[in-house]
């Protein structure tokens, strides 16, 4: 089944009250608006894409090693998918997928990196509950996602649903801001410039993590992508 499928499917069980937690329509209201005003807003399509510079960034792991994406960089094309956090399904079978193909995108010479506003704490959870074995990245404050273009803030409104879900965002993140980033895939090639990119102002919907692929073969054979 494709990834795309199975979020559907878990919006639809979310949504009819075929879920642990069942949400009220008031709640559902807030948050389905608080997605359309941001794409709306545009937001998506002014952040970093193809053919602009990523942002160097240093960043802690789950174990609290730092990680610099100049390092990265320098043994192959990077892979860096940002998500919202452990606390979020969709986000969960999202990494879950790129956990299938991270060996393809290995072989062709790739390294695959999650970035997350939470706290290490919580990317060791994310890493152990998905059974991950690529690096989670934690960005307090949305700082890396906010130099991408993808930071925002959650309105009043969806901030207490969040609450109302046992999400509080201040302590998972360990940071009082409320703000996420849109999930977005990037694909940067070692000169620092982006091939490939898919944001999502909408949050359950994923790109399928074999369109990574294609596009590191043209690397790979010194094709643009």
């Amino acid at each position: 089944m494709k990834l795309q499928d199975k979020l559907d499917a878990m919006r639809d069980d979310f949504e009819n009250g075929r879920f642990p937690l069942v949400p009220t329509q008031a709640q559902l209201d807030t948050m389905g608006r608080a997605t359309r005003v941001l794409i709306d807003s545009g937001q998506a399509d002014k952040a970093l894409g193809a053919g602009g510079a990523a942002p160097e960034f240093t960043l802690q792991d789950a174990d609290g090693n730092t990680v610099s994406s100049r390092s990265l960089l320098s043994r192959g094309p990077l892979v860096i998918t940002f998500y919202r956090g452990v606390w979020c399904p969709y986000c969960n079978f999202d990494l879950q997928a790129l956990e299938e193909v991270r060996p393809e995108i290995e072989v062709r010479g790739g390294r695959l990196v999650a970035i997350s506003p939470q706290s290490p704490a919580n990317s060791r959870k994310s890493q152990r509950d998905n059974k991950l074995n690529f690096p989670i990245l934690s960005d307090t404050g949305a700082a890396v996602a906010d130099m991408f273009g993808l930071r925002f803030s959650l309105p009043d409104d969806l901030i207490e649903v969040y609450k109302q879900f046992g999400n509080d965002l201040s302590k998972i993140n360990d940071d009082p801001s409320w703000v996420l980033p849109m999930p977005a895939r990037y694909v940067v090639r070692t000169d620092g410039t982006i091939a490939y990119s898919e944001i999502n102002p909408d949050y359950t919907r994923r790109p399928e993590p074999s369109d990574l692929l294609p596009v590191l073969d043209r690397l790979r054979a010194g094709n643009p992508a």
